[in-house]
């Protein structure tokens, strides 16, 4: 089962890099759907207005627009992060509750499992975790980020600009913003993975992989994105932590 949700996750991930089965035709305020026309023309529309008031530096509008988009959606990670790491704190006590219930032969007894799944949901009640609480906030940050995702790649006038040394309609000649988008990946992942979590320490080394060769062959944009996006997720992660890590020792000496 762990095997085939990783698998999930790194299809998921080369659907995102690649677009596949995505439209990559101009976006515009004519684009015809759903998505394209509530979704990904608005923010591309926003990176072009952006980019009018900063003597049309169209880096600069990604810089700042993901910021902004990064910002507005920090309630909604800090929640997801909480709950993450409320479920981290719980990790100890369910799994001796596993151990309780396991049985000798190692198969599953569906009475027993019952009885599990309710002193579970005691535990969980007890303690104001909701196991659910880190699935909702990444329901609705995914939309935005991939349709954000999607504008940068979409927007004809970033094509034919150009930021630093890069053409942003073409890959870094030098893989320079390629590499730091996948070291700054691979330390968000880092900082952000819960101890005992098998999936995320495998994600941890195949994601900058990926991250790499995408911006070898896409767009310099997108690893300019991709960069701006993990700084942030770093600086959150850090003081997040750092932030929990100080309220569980003061916990700890409260108890003492």
């Amino acid at each position: 089962m762990k095997k085939k949700y990783i698998f999930v996750l790194i299809a998921l991930l080369v659907c995102l890099l690649s677009a596949c089965g995505v439209e990559q035709t101009p976006i515009n305020s004519e684009s015809a759907g759903v998505w394209n026309h509530f979704f990904v023309y608005p923010l591309s529309w926003l990176l072009i207005f952006v980019a009018e008031h900063l003597s049309g530096s169209y880096g600069l509008s990604i810089v700042i627009v993901t910021i902004a988009i990064r910002s507005l959606l920090l309630p909604l990670m800090l929640k997801q992060q909480k709950s993450t790491r409320a479920m981290q704190a719980l990790r100890p006590q369910m799994e001796e509750l596993q151990k309780k219930y396991k049985t000798a032969a190692g198969k599953a007894d569906p009475q027993k499992q019952q009885e599990m799944q309710k002193e579970l949901m005691g535990l969980y009640q007890k303690n104001g975790v909701n196991p659910l609480a880190g699935c909702m906030p990444m329901f609705v940050q995914l939309p935005i980020l991939m349709a954000f995702y999607y504008a940068i790649m979409r927007t004809e006038e970033i094509a034919l600009h150009t930021f630093l040394w890069m053409d942003l309609g073409q890959p870094d000649p030098f893989y320079i913003i390629p590499l730091v988008a996948g070291m700054t990946t691979f330390l968000q992942v880092r900082m952000s993975a819960v101890e005992g979590n098998d999936q995320m320490k495998v994600l941890m080394y195949i994601m900058p992989v990926m991250i790499i060769i995408a911006g070898v062959n896409l767009p310099s944009a997108l690893s300019l994105y991709w960069v701006i996006g993990n700084l942030f997720m770093i600086i959150q992660t850090y003081f997040f932590v750092t932030r929990f890590k100080q309220k569980q020792e003061i916990m700890t000496n409260q108890h003492i």
